[in-house]
């Protein structure tokens, strides 16, 4: 952002109509941090990020689509965390998968405004297909973490990917929503987070014969 000089009545601030969605995103995860992501109005975004009630028309109809694209922001930058994390799956996939995890718990501590916007918007994916698409693609680095995870189980044993992901996801889910976020959500327990998920990892991969690291 930033501002002109005005004619010699006064100055007059003038906003750079290119920054205006950036500054619109920006505006937005601050009020999500601190109202949560249905706790502000439209207006509200459009006067935290220094421009009149009207201009954020430019490019969101309404405060449901600016909510939309920070989820889509926020889903692309965590599908980048886990990407990185996985590492394809290097030195071996079971400790490959331990640092996905430890990246998503990263993410809901570091990002708590992006993981709200993501997850408890109350946004239809089918509404907002710009972000359901970013969601399917950070799910689909996971999912693909599951089955080369499950290649290393004995063929007539191997559990089915999908529904190891899902097990995984949700357990992962959870665990960050409850205990690693930044926010004031997070709810205290006698060990760290990432302790907390590698021992359920640990239970639920042993049970279905995934070898150890």
């Amino acid at each position: 952002m930033s501002w002109g000089k005005g004619d010699d009545t006064g100055a007059r601030r003038t906003y750079h109509h290119g920054n205006l969605r950036e500054a619109l995103v920006k505006a937005a995860l601050d009020l999500i941090s601190q109202k949560g992501p249905a706790g502000f109005t439209f207006a509200e975004a459009a006067r935290a990020a220094g421009v009149s009630a009207a201009a954020p028309y430019r490019h969101y109809r309404d405060r449901d689509a600016l909510i939309a694209d920070v989820g889509r922001q926020g889903f692309q930058a965590f599908a980048r965390a886990l990407e990185s994390a996985w590492g394809g799956g290097k030195p071996n996939a079971r400790a490959a998968f331990d640092r996905v995890g430890h990246a998503y718990l990263h993410f809901a501590r570091t990002e708590p405004a992006y993981f709200a916007a993501m997850f408890e918007s109350g946004l239809s994916g089918a509404d907002y297909p710009e972000m359901a698409v970013e969601g399917d693609r950070a799910f689909a680095i996971l999912r693909s973490a599951c089955e080369a995870l499950a290649e290393t189980v004995p063929k007539e044993k191997r559990p089915p990917a999908m529904m190891m992901a899902l097990h995984i996801w949700s357990l992962s889910h959870g665990i960050a929503s409850l205990f690693a976020r930044g926010d004031r959500a997070r709810r205290p327990i006698p060990m760290t987070p990432e302790d907390l998920l590698e021992a359920a990892t640990l239970i639920y991969l042993d049970g279905l014969g995934v070898p150890a690291k």
